[in-house]
């Protein structure tokens, strides 16, 4: 009776570790956890923004460019589309309104990596191309703007 006792408990760790195998590789199983799509990326973001602006055709700037600063809450609708307002700071100067608004529309690949183009009125630099990684779920948001040196998080708002 103790010899089965022990046969079944040491046989244990054996199943289990086939079971994991099993199931880590399953194709089927990694591939719908891995992916995202546009629906990933839905509802409000709040974002801080932080970088340099650099030069972009047309507009002179002094070398090492301007330090941004700023925040912005984006949303996005989980079809495509975006709008957002955000208040910049330039070199410590204040936007010219205070909350400037924008729209566009994004992209999210599979693996959670993804671009959107956002138009702002009024902006030299617009349209802004914005390349980005989805992490924490769809939480949150990692950015880096094209053209500059900004970067910028993005925390899904409860």
């Amino acid at each position: 009776m103790l010899n089965n006792l022990v046969l079944r408990i040491s046989k244990f760790p054996v199943a289990l570790a086939v079971v994991t195998v099993l199931l880590a590789g399953s194709p089927a199983w990694a591939e719908d956890e891995a992916k995202c799509t546009n629906k990933t990326l839905q509802g409000d973001y709040g974002f801080h923004i932080l970088g340099v602006l650099l030069a972009v055709p047309g507009v002179a700037l002094p070398p090492g460019g301007f330090q941004v600063k700023g925040v912005a809450m984006t949303h996005f609708d989980g079809k495509g589309n975006l709008s957002q307002v955000d208040h910049v700071v330039v070199n410590g100067n204040p936007p010219p309104i205070a909350w400037t608004p924008g729209s566009g529309t994004y992209k999210v690949n599979p693996d959670c990596t993804g671009s959107w183009i956002i138009n702002v009125s009024g902006s030299p630099s617009s349209p802004v191309l914005v390349s980005f990684v989805v992490t924490r779920s769809g939480k949150e948001i990692r950015t880096v703007v094209e053209s500059n040196a900004v970067t910028s998080i993005g925390v899904k708002t409860d």
